[in-house]
């Protein structure tokens, strides 16, 4: 009697030659949970300035209408700052590409995003090793079949390496479990986890999720980080980093598309609010607001059929951001135990007047590496 095919081993073959669009996903937790939470986050206490109600950084991209409102966003001509981005991580990751070259790493992306990043950097580890995985994670299914279409499909990644994973990776036990299924997935061999387009800085406890993630590194694995990055702390630089986001309507309309499709409060752009301040003395602060800025108490609707009632001058927070300081990172970086392997960063220039913002790409190192700085990043934490 011959043993049977694992189910695994015929979806395999099934899809290799398959034109249909097909996305397979490992998903890992209970989608009513999720529900729950965001509900339960709604029915925070009355707060003006944005820290009672609130939409936490997951649930802004999670579901199929706040995922299209983000790819409206990011391919809107006016949102500059994306685009900037865009270009200035090519660069940046031709620095960094060196120093993964030869390890023969599989790629782990926490939260895939677009998935233009992550085609850049699968083109170039799969060339050193042909055999790799590369495994997307992120809250949203959506997001991944988003993602996974640019970075899989246009950029003729094998499919049947790829392993998408549909989990919240800000929370310490999917974390813990997530390490463990790739431990055994791929054994002792290297893994480089990316975490790009300030990410980080969409969370309330920037330096915990960090922590979570250098919680799992081992000694061979590292962990590329892309954040946005300041030289002012001042109040002028506070607003303009607002303003910054507040400069395109499709970006307005992402940030509240999750208020939308999840309640049935009628959201009104002139009730948004972008909010800079001074975050600890070592970053800018932006904070997305609804408002309610009318005369009279407001009723929403909630998804388990329940209201909450919104008083004058209460806010729901939409959506989180920062942008970070050479000081912040270096004080992050250290309290997590991880090394800068390399770093690059450069300033936007899509405007003739100076700017004080741009992006920062780290190479990180646990420490039990073993690694030590190089020079270019220690100019750069010495700045």
């Amino acid at each position: 009697m011959t043993e049977p095919v694992h189910v695994v081993r015929r979806l395999e073959k099934a899809l290799a030659d398959d034109d249909f669009a097909w996305t397979f996903v490992l998903v890992g937790e209970d989608q009513t949970d999720k529900l729950a939470t965001l509900t339960g986050d709604l029915r925070g206490p009355v707060s003006e300035t944005g820290d009672g109600k609130e939409i936490t950084s997951g649930f802004a991209y999670w579901g199929i209408g706040p995922t299209i409102a983000w790819a409206n966003a990011t391919n809107d001509p006016f949102y500059l700052v994306m685009k900037a981005g865009t270009e200035s991580f090519q660069r940046h990751w031709r620095k960094v590409k060196p120093h993964v070259d030869k390890g023969g790493f599989h790629f782990v992306s926490l939260g895939i995003g677009t998935g233009v990043k992550d085609r850049t950097i699968l083109e170039d580890l799969r060339r050193r090793n042909p055999d790799m995985f590369y495994i997307p994670v992120d809250m949203s299914s959506e997001m991944l079949r988003l993602g996974a279409q640019e970075s899989v499909r246009s950029g003729h990644f094998p499919i049947t390496q790829v392993l998408p994973v549909q989990i919240d990776f800000s929370i310490r036990d999917n974390m813990s479990e997530l390490a463990q299924m790739l431990g055994r997935l791929i054994g002792d061999e290297p893994l480089l986890y990316s975490l790009t387009g300030n990410t980080l800085a969409n969370f309330d406890d920037d330096e915990d999720l960090l922590q979570l993630i250098t919680d799992v590194l081992r000694p061979q694995d590292r962990l590329l980080l892309e954040v946005a990055s300041t030289t002012r702390l001042d109040e002028e630089a506070a607003f303009a980093a607002a303003d910054e986001y507040h400069q395109t309507r499709a970006f307005t309309e992402f940030v509240t598309s999750a208020l939308r499709y999840n309640t049935d409060l009628k959201v009104d752009n002139e009730r948004i609010k972008f909010v800079g301040e001074i975050e600890d003395e070592d970053a800018l602060l932006v904070k997305v607001l609804w408002q309610n800025d009318t005369r009279e108490v407001i009723r929403m609707g909630l998804p388990d059929h329940t209201e909450v009632v919104l008083p004058i001058g209460d806010t729901i927070r939409l959506y989180t951001t920062r942008k970070y300081s050479t000081a912040r990172l270096k004080r992050l970086t250290t309290a997590c135990k991880l090394t800068p392997v390399e770093a690059m960063q450069s300033q936007f220039r899509y405007q003739r007047r100076p700017n004080p913002f741009g992006l920062e790409l780290l190479l990180l190192a646990p420490a039990s590496s073993g690694e030590r700085d190089r020079t270019l990043a220690d100019d750069i934490w010495a700045r």
